[in-house]
């Protein structure tokens, strides 16, 4: 019993950002805010595009479930850090850490695949509008959304199982805001360079997989645009496309920084920011992205509000 706590032990210690400890009460308000604005904007999307009948086609399917994973992916974390930073306990259960672990992951990878598989939504409907509600259908958009998830689940069992067996020997510290694989592996007391070959290698498919996707995808879609004789319809594409392609950058970026360092080489402040960044601002931005460069969204608002109004 006594080698298993020390192994294993009962709880964790975040350390967050303990060097500057004067940034909790700022960084908590900033979450706080951050997360309500996240809970607000993808909610939104989820009910404007199931009431709005004019949004029923694929591409707002998958814009309803990246909305869906968002809100999971950031309740995952959020509350646990604005409940470390509003008081002076910084401790997390052990069971409740794997947990985090586990479903952070399998959230994180789960995306990853999911805006692989938008880009292959927007290439078939710009590049084969004709045929596109015959492609894209309700059953097929359902098969590559559960794929998605299916991925991202096994990636996650796999990575996260690996790591939870390894030993700490006692350490309980862990230099992050809450518990991710990275900063799990770099408390071990063994040698872990399976883990980590075995993070760098999975991570380097499921990132640079369907962002390859995403490139080949677009650069079919940049041609097909420009071969289109109206400015409107030129303009349309455009907005519909670059929202995606923004929503990407902000997700991979600090995605591919951190995971293909696994060992943790980076400065470890910058990769707590960049963390941060992904899995915090990304998700509240994500709503107002697609909403501020999508015509049928922005006029979805006022006629579900309208009816409303009118029904009472």
């Amino acid at each position: 019993m006594k080698h298993m706590s020390e192994s294993f032990p009962e709880d964790f210690i975040l350390k967050g950002f303990t060097k500057y400890p004067w940034l909790d009460l700022p960084l908590f308000f900033v979450l706080l805010t951050s997360y309500m604005f996240t809970l607000l904007g993808n909610f939104a999307i989820i009910l404007v595009s199931r009431l709005d009948s004019q949004l029923q086609g694929p591409m707002y399917f998958f814009l309803a479930s990246l909305s869906f994973l968002d809100l999971c992916f950031t309740t995952t974390t959020v509350p646990q850090m604005l409940f470390n930073l509003g008081g002076p306990n910084k401790n997390i259960t052990y069971i409740g850490c794997m947990a985090q672990a586990y479903i952070f992951h399998w959230l994180g990878c789960t995306e990853c695949v999911l805006l692989g598989i938008m880009a292959l939504d927007r290439y078939v409907a710009v590049c084969k509008p004709l045929r596109y509600s015959i492609i894209m259908g309700h059953k097929v958009s359902l098969q590559l959304s559960s794929t998605a998830w299916l991925t991202g689940l096994a990636n996650s069992l796999l990575q996260s199982t690996l790591t939870v067996q390894l030993p700490l020997c006692g350490n309980q510290i862990l230099d992050h805001f809450f518990c991710e694989l990275p900063g799990l592996i770099k408390m071990a007391c063994v040698d872990t360079t399976v883990n980590e070959i075995t993070l760098a290698i999975v991570a380097t498919l499921l990132i640079m997989g369907p962002l390859s996707m995403i490139l080949v995808s677009y650069s079919y879609i940049a041609r097909t645009v420009f071969r289109i004789p109206s400015a409107a319809g030129r303009r349309k594409a455009f907005n519909t496309c670059s929202s995606h392609l923004l929503v990407v950058s902000l997700f991979y970026g600090p995605g591919i920084y951190i995971y293909m360092q696994p060992s943790g080489d980076g400065p470890q402040d910058v990769i707590k920011v960049l963390t941060l960044f992904y899995c915090v601002f990304t998700p509240m931005a994500n709503p107002f992205i697609y909403t501020l460069r999508n015509k049928d969204v922005i006029g979805a608002l006022p006629r579900l509000l309208k009816k409303a109004i009118s029904s009472k």
